[in-house]
């Protein structure tokens, strides 16, 4: 299976792969102004917890990279730092899953979350699973970003695998459809394998012997956990296509500091009256959306976490307990005792 590809200016990403090509592109001395030049972006808001940025700003950032560095190793440098730490909740999910076959799974159906400029698909063979990267973009991209944004995937992909698996398992072939490239040696120091060049399409392959191996961070709880949240991320009506479902996003995106009605308008480059009639027309309005944010994360607070009920409150943003109270009660119809889970200590 593949997932279906966000909108170019949708801004529902953290900006970790920008910050992974600025940090990189910064110790061979180039500027960070110079590397967001045309993207909107400043070198503050890459380390802002509250930052969304989109992928066109991403691939902006990846054009200036290709422009301003002289080195080749350039893409696979910046998908060797991407750790799966850095991906949120999808890298806590493909982390915590319970075996490699699983991780595969995983990655193509929660990878809309990852700022992923083309589609990935992945195929169980006889001996083989295949990591298939369609050359079908967001955005068309030149021949040359091309190239560099599949090189990047390799890197990261082959990071991704070694960092879930907890041990040595380096890919048996890498392919990739243009010509040898004078830095041809890099794909063999970097992925660990040899690489295949002018083939139909970008693909890793590797032993299927893995699939039933257990991550070293499996952990059954935890994986249901994130799924849920991460579920509820992409496939819940509520964050389908629409004015509400990008308000959902960006909700979802980073609880606990919940923006306004009008800085959400702003990020997503309208008009707060603009965007009452949009939710309005899809029968829903910001508040009903906030509520139900706020309600789907209390009660996963309440019945999957040890924190106090003030504390739950107070990371939902009231600062009055017995409003909290009132507030899950016209939410669920029950009080906090009937919600808290009985195994979990108050």
């Amino acid at each position: 299976m593949s997932e279906i590809l966000p909108k170019a200016s949708e801004r529902i990403y953290a900006p970790y792969k920008i910050n992974a090509v600025v940090e990189v592109l910064a110790e061979q001395g180039i500027a960070a102004q110079s590397v967001l030049a045309g993207s909107g972006l400043s070198a503050g808001q890459l380390h802002d917890p509250n930052a969304l940025t989109s992928l066109r700003q991403f691939l902006t950032v990846c054009e200036n990279a290709l422009a301003l560095s002289q080195d080749p190793a350039t893409p696979f440098e910046i998908g060797s730092r991407l750790h799966l730490s850095a991906y949120g909740m999808y890298g806590y999910a493909l982390m915590s899953c319970l075996s490699l076959r699983e991780y595969f799974r995983l990655a193509v159906k929660y990878r809309r979350l990852a700022t992923p400029p083309f589609p990935a698909i992945w195929e169980e063979g006889t001996t083989t699973v295949t990591w298939r990267f369609p050359d079908r973009f967001v955005s068309p991209p030149s021949a040359e970003l091309r190239q560099f944004l599949f090189e990047l995937q390799l890197a990261i992909t082959v990071t991704h695998v070694q960092e879930v698996a907890g041990f040595d398992c380096p890919p048996l072939t890498a392919r990739v459809p243009y010509a040898r490239p004078p830095h041809a040696a890099l794909y063999r120091r970097y992925l660990g394998c040899r690489c295949e060049f002018a083939q139909p399409e970008t693909q890793l392959l590797y032993d299927s012997a893995i699939l039933d191996r257990k991550p070293k961070m499996a952990h059954q709880l935890t994986a249901s956990l994130v799924q849920e949240t991460c579920d509820r991320l992409l496939g819940q009506a509520k964050i389908s296509e629409g004015a509400s479902g990008e308000v959902y996003r960006l909700l979802m995106a980073i609880p606990g500091n919940f923006p306004s009605m009008e800085a959400v308008a702003e990020r997503l480059n309208t008009t707060p009256r603009t965007l009452r009639r949009r939710l309005t027309l899809e029968d829903t309005s910001f508040q009903q959306i906030l509520d139900d944010v706020r309600s789907t994360l209390a009660l996963e607070y309440l019945q999957s976490s040890k924190m106090s009920t003030d504390d739950i409150g107070m990371l939902l943003g009231f600062t009055d307990t017995a409003n909290f109270r009132r507030a899950l009660k016209r939410w669920t119809g029950k009080g906090l005792e009937e919600l808290r889970a009985p195994a979990v200590g108050r």
